[in-house]
């Protein structure tokens, strides 16, 4: 048997090469949009990969199931739990075998049994997988999708959260511990394989370590060793992290079917007079992926900076509308990897990049960084704004400081003459959230290096 785990780490999100090496077939559980990496290494290792499959209706990411299924004419293997609001809507003319809790399907001698574990949504699915060409009769492990992660269990309240379906969270929960029931049968030996690790907003507190087995997470996952069920739902929907506001659309785009990929060369402004035109409409997001330390002193009027981290993908969603054309700064190295990371949320409207060297010849703005003693001295004159998220406010905060989340920032309805001082944790978010308030017309923002951190030490 052939094993290979793909992370993306602006997601927090694995996908599974697995194959058979004895008949050269292989499948890829729960792919990314962009399967290039995946299947240039099934290639690499005489691979042929004729399958893909997902655990569920991905909320976080762009499933990349359909992009395989019209690149590479894969079957698919598709949930076929949870009732007519949870069933895939793009498989006409596709080679598609709907699976159920107890449907088993063969690629070369690898044997997989379907096992419905709903609650964190009603169709999920996991995979448990015996590899019969290397002589076994037992399973060697499970892929549980967002059902059971490093340390922690997928969370119920997405789909009342992000995508507005109300009163399922209490009953996914429910779900969920009859899920976690079961999963406590399976033998402590067998591998666990999640699709996220650490980073993910799908649950709470998930590790870092790629993978776990069964009997690990018995001993020391916590929703293993609560056995009540009221205690095990209400510790569930205690303090889980905001839903992100693209999670709804992607629920859609998984469900009816993700645009097809296609190649196209993104034009490059060139001229001041170009981009001031962009510019004025209304209808462009004209976005500076350079680091905060550079953008904020060279800050083109009407610009959003979210930097090209680890993070990007995340605020991206957040602060960006699928409604809106996005025009990027951007050095050259990097767009096609910003490209990719906007596509694997479905953010496809990019219109056009800007070489940062153009900014030479723009009128730019700035905002003002602040140390912990000089926010301290201007906050009787000023309105301070905690850009945290509601565990950390919760957890803590500035007294006389006024919440307001980051990837809520572009509906604030303050008045604009308002003198904003702004900080996060640790600087990095409230330097987002600075250029923000300076796109909506804020002309007095300043934001504090360090954030609450440096200034509970201080």
């Amino acid at each position: 048997m052939y094993f290979r785990s793909f992370f993306d780490e602006k997601l927090a999100q694995y996908s599974y090469l697995v194959g058979c090496q004895r008949t050269g077939e292989a499948i890829v559980i729960d792919p990314a949009r962009d399967s290039s990496e995946v299947i240039a290494a099934a290639k690499k290792e005489g691979l042929h990969i004729s399958a893909a499959t997902e655990t569920h209706i991905h909320a976080d990411f762009v499933s990349g199931s359909r992009q395989l299924a019209n690149d590479l004419n894969v079957k698919l293997y598709l949930s076929d739990e949870g009732d007519a609001d949870w069933k895939y809507q793009y498989t006409e003319g596709l080679d598609v075998d709907f699976v159920k809790d107890g449907s088993t399907f063969t690629i070369g001698n690898l044997d997989f049994e379907v096992m419905h574990t709903p609650g964190h949504t009603p169709e999920s699915i996991s995979f448990v997988l015996t590899d019969r060409g290397g002589g076994a009769t037992s399973p060697i492990g499970i892929f549980t999708g967002d059902f059971v992660f490093v340390g922690d269990i997928g969370r119920p309240d997405l789909l009342e959260k992000a995508a507005g379906i109300a009163d399922t969270a209490d009953s996914g929960a429910r779900d969920m511990f009859k899920s976690v029931q079961r999963f406590k049968e399976l033998p402590d030996y067998m591998m666990v394989w999640p699709a996220h690790g650490a980073g993910s907003a799908c649950g709470k507190s998930l590790g870092a370590v790629p993978s776990s087995t069964v009997g690990y997470e018995k001993q020391f996952n916590w929703a293993m060793k609560e056995t009540n069920e009221e205690a095990f739902v209400n510790e569930l929907l205690k303090d889980q992290p905001e839903a992100p506001v693209y999670f709804a659309e992607m629920k859609k785009v998984n469900k009816m079917g993700p645009a097809i990929m296609e190649d196209k060369t993104v034009p490059v402004i060139s001229s001041k007079e170009d981009f001031e035109q962009e510019l004025q409409n209304s209808s462009t997001f004209v976005l500076d992926t350079r680091p905060a330390n550079l953008v904020e002193k060279t800050l083109v009027p009407g610009a959003i900076n979210i930097p090209f981290n680890k993070a990007f993908t995340n605020w991206a969603g957040w602060l960006i509308g699928y409604d809106e054309q996005m025009v990027i700064i951007a050095e050259e190295s990097q767009r096609e990897d910003i490209v990719d990371s906007l596509q694997s949320i479905h953010l496809d409207a990019v219109k056009a990049f800007v070489d940062p060297s153009l900014l030479n010849e723009m009128d730019l703005t700035t905002y003002e960084t602040l140390s912990v003693d000089e926010f301290k001295k201007e906050m009787p004159n000023g309105y301070v704004m905690d850009v945290r998220n509601d565990t950390e406010w919760s957890e803590g905060h500035i007294d006389g400081a006024h919440h307001h989340f980051l990837g809520k920032l572009r509906d604030t309805t303050l008045s604009k003459d308002t003198p904003i001082l702004m900080h996060c944790q640790g600087g990095a978010r409230s330097a987002i959230g600075a250029t923000v308030l300076k796109s909506l017309g804020f002309e007095d923002v300043k934001h504090m290096a360090g954030g609450y951190a440096a200034y509970k030490k201080a």
